[in-house]
């Protein structure tokens, strides 16, 4: 890899027992608990039996957090029980919403309405976070830190969607001055154009910003080895998305199209458009920017899974507003096969320290998926 990241060394691990660390879990499990308990026996028929076992599984969690937290269990025993369980209120949380569950309150004097689902589900999500971090021994200075560069790579993140709307703007304007309004199929070509511009201003300004010279981006030649992992990332890929799309539609889940699939399939014409840019802009920009920046820069902070966990978060938060027009139970669906993809992506680079190899695998596994539209 040239320019290597630092990886994250393990200063800021110990065997010291701090109570710090199961102290935050011991939070926001109680949050997630109380979430989930209040709207436990007012959801849809569907959700009836997952949100009291999720409220459960949310309680089971604060036991082992405090018992970690007073030392009255080992970190090997408790640690675990409270990743598993705060995981199984996730997956539980998430079901239920899918299946139109939400537990929508009132904030009094604010007139807001909050989903207390939707609180459980992030909630119980970083408490996952604060269960692995507590089992493999991270230190209070340690998650400051942690939670310090995920919040930085998430601003990193919705930059890029900023950079891409930024350049739309600058590229879209002196041709509207010239030609006239734009066309769909001119906005299409328009918009990918910023696409590229937009994230790729983002990742060298980020590189120039922290004094990184451009050998940073892992770009290599193109070998035997290079080729058969694109194909195995591929057919991860389209593999994944095919058993998820399975399982969903067994569990009675719907999902939500990607706003780009609802215009292709209005206007066929744009796929001239759209299929070559998906190998050409989407897959190498996106990557540049989510894998060889972000989760890179994640490995100085992050063990090399942990960085590749955390981009994808990252990753998939970024795509909210991309099915934006779905239901809250579609919009949560389709994140999270998006969260899935993503991680087979960053394993792929993780593996290879190629930025090529996700890039195209990226990039060949979105152009197939609209190659239906063309039938």
């Amino acid at each position: 890899m040239s320019d290597t990241a630092r990886v994250a060394d393990d200063s800021d691990r110990g065997p010291a027992v701090t109570a710090a660390v199961p102290t935050v879990g011991t939070v926001l499990a109680v949050v997630a608990f109380v979430a989930l308990a209040v709207p436990a026996r007012s959801g849809p028929s569907t959700s009836e039996v997952a949100l009291p076992a999720a409220a459960a599984a949310a309680l089971v969690a604060v036991g082992a957090f405090l018992a970690r937290r007073h030392d009255l269990a080992a970190r090997r025993i408790a640690a675990p029980i409270a990743t598993g369980s705060s995981l199984f209120a996730v997956v539980l949380s998430g079901y239920a919403i899918t299946q139109g569950a939400l537990g929508s309150v009132t904030v009094p004097g604010l007139e807001w309405s909050v989903s207390l689902l939707f609180l459980a589900f992030f909630v119980a999500a970083g408490a996952v976070g604060i269960g692995v971090a507590d089992y493999v021994g991270i230190t209070e200075r340690g998650l400051f830190d942690r939670t310090k560069r995920l919040l930085e790579m998430t601003f990193l993140g919705g930059m890029g969607l900023v950079g891409i709307t930024a350049a739309a703007v600058l590229l879209a304007l002196p041709v509207q001055l010239v030609a006239g309004e734009l066309t769909e199929f001119q906005w299409t070509v328009v918009e990918y154009l910023a696409f590229a511009v937009g994230l790729g201003a983002v990742s060298v300004g980020y590189l120039a910003a922290r004094e990184r010279e451009l050998s940073y981006i892992d770009l290599e030649r193109p070998t035997l080895r290079t080729v058969g992992w694109i194909g195995i990332g591929l057919v991860l890929l389209l593999g994944s998305n095919m058993v998820i799309s399975w399982l969903m539609t067994a569990a009675g889940i719907e999902g939500a199209d990607h706003t780009t699939t609802q215009q292709a399939a209005e206007n066929p014409e744009l796929l001239l458009v759209i299929l070559p840019a998906m190998i050409l802009v989407v897959g190498p920009f996106e990557e540049l920017l989510y894998r060889n920046v972000i989760q890179k820069s994640l490995y100085e902070t992050f063990s090399r899974k942990g960085a590749v966990v955390v981009a994808s978060v990252v990753f998939t938060l970024v795509h909210v507003t991309a099915y934006a027009t779905a239901g809250a139970g579609q919009l949560l669906a389709s994140l999270s096969i998006l969260f899935v993809l993503s991680l087979i992506l960053g394993h792929i680079y993780e593996r290879t320290e190629n930025l090529l190899v996700p890039a195209l695998a990226h990039g060949c596994y979105n152009a197939v998926i609209f190659l239906p539209l063309l039938v």
